[in-house]
C-alpha cells in the first residue's frame, strides 16, 4: 500500500478500499513519530532494519547502500525543513558493508565472442532480434550504457562512408515504473547519468559499428522523434525484452557450461568487455574515461583487474624511452 498509493504524488492516487483504508490507519498509529530518530537507539533499528530482506535474510550490499542513500536524503528533508538541527545519521557509528565495485573478468568477452554474440542476435525471434542488433552493437562498440543507446537519435551520429563516425550522446532513455516518472510513462528520455542538464559526451565510433548503423536505418527508418531503436509499433524495448534476446543469443553461442557462468551474462556486459578491450588496447585511461562517461578515479577503480597486466607493457615503454 506505501507503494501503490501512499507515497504516489497525490495525481496518481487511486481510490482506497474500506480494508485498505483501516489498513492505513493502523500503519499511521503503529508507526513512530519522526522525530523519535533523534534517539541513537531508534536511529540504530532503522538502519539494522535496511540491512534485511523481508525474510530476515542478510540484503546485498549494494541495496543496504542504496537505501542508506534514500534514507540518508529522507532526514536532510527533514532538517532542511526544521524537524532536526542536524541528520541523526551523522551520530551513529555505522558503515554499510562493503559493495563489489570491481569488474568480475568472468564477464568479459573477447573481440571474437563479441562478434559471435553479435551475429546470433538476429536469429532470435521473428522481429526483435533483427532490430535489437545495433543497439547491443552500440553497446559493445562504443560503450554505451543500455539507456543511451535506447535513445540514440540519427543527429547524434555521423556515419561516414568509409573510416571512423562519431557519437554525440545528448540524453538516456532508462526504465522505471511508470508511477515515479514525471511523464507517467515508463521510459522517459532524461540527461546523461551524472552530467549537468545539457552536457553531452563525443565518442568516437570503430567503422564496424558505421555499418550496422548504416545498415539498421536502412532496413528500419527512424521514429518521429529521431530515435533509432523502437518497436514494430514504435514503441521502447523494455529491459526485459532486450535481456531475453541477448541470453536467446548467448544459448546459440556459448557452451552449456558457458552459458551457465557469468560469461556476458548481461547485455551490460557489453559494456565492461569495451571498456576492457580498450584499456588493455593501451589507450589512455583520461581517453577512455572520457568516451565511458566515467571519472579517471572511478574508472580505475572498477576496471583495476582489467588494467593489471598493462604493467610489463608500459615498463617497456618506459625503458624504450630511456634508451632514447
Amino acid at each position: 500500500m506505501l507503494r501503490n498509493h501512499v507515497l504516489l504524488p497525490e495525481d496518481r492516487r487511486g481510490t482506497l478500499t474500506r480494508t485498505q483504508t483501516v489498513a492505513l490507519r493502523w500503519l499511521e498509529k503503529a508507526s513512530l513519530p519522526l522525530a523519535d530518530l533523534q534517539e541513537a537507539r531508534v536511529a540504530r533499528i532503522a538502519l539494522d532494519a535496511i540491512s534485511v530482506t523481508f525474510d530476515g535474510k542478510e540484503a546485498a550490499a549494494n541495496t543496504v547502500r542504496r537505501k542508506r542513500a534514500i534514507l540518508h536524503h529522507l532526514l536532510e528533508l527533514a532538517v532542511e525543513q526544521k524537524v532536526f538541527a542536524t541528520n541523526p545519521l551523522h551520530e551513529i557509528k555505522w558503515k554499510p558493508p562493503k559493495a563489489v565495485t570491481v569488474v568480475d573478468l568472468r564477464t568479459v568477452i573477447n573481440p571474437t565472442q563479441a562478434k559471435q554474440l553479435l551475429a546470433a542476435v538476429p536469429k532470435v525471434g521473428r522481429t526483435r532480434g533483427v532490430r535489437l542488433k545495433a543497439l547491443f552493437a552500440c553497446i559493445y562498440y562504443a560503450g554505451l550504457r543500455p539507456e543511451e543507446a535506447a535513445d540514440l537519435r540519427l543527429k547524434n551520429c555521423t556515419l561516414p562512408e568509409s573510416g571512423w563516425g562519431q557519437i554525440i550522446l545528448e540524453r538516456a532513455r532508462p526504465q522505471a515504473n511508470k508511477r515515479w516518472t514525471n511523464s507517467g510513462e515508463t521510459h522517459e528520455s532524461r540527461s546523461l547519468k551524472h552530467r549537468a542538464k545539457k552536457e553531452t559526451r563525443e565518442i568516437p565510433i570503430p567503422p564496424a559499428l558505421v555499418v550496422i548503423l548504416g545498415e539498421h536505418i536502412d532496413a528500419y527508418g527512424i521514429e518521429s522523434d529521431g530515435r533509432l531503436f523502437r518497436t514494430a509499433n514504435g514503441g521502447s524495448y523494455s529491459s526485459s525484452a532486450y535481456s531475453y534476446v541477448w541470453q536467446k543469443a548467448r544459448s546459440l553461442v556459448l557452451t552449456e557450461e558457458q552459458v551457465r557462468s557469468p560469461l556476458a551474462a548481461r547485455p551490460y556486459d557489453l559494456r565492461h568487455a569495451a571498456l576492457s578491450l580498450w584499456l588493455n588496447a593501451g589507450v589512455p585511461a583520461t581517453e577512455v574515461a572520457k568516451r565511458a562517461g566515467h571519472s579517471v578515479e572511478v574508472l580505475h577503480r572498477v576496471y583495476a583487474k582489467c588494467m593489471e597486466g598493462q604493467q610489463e607493457r608500459m615498463n617497456g615503454k618506459i625503458s624504450s624511452a630511456l634508451d632514447d
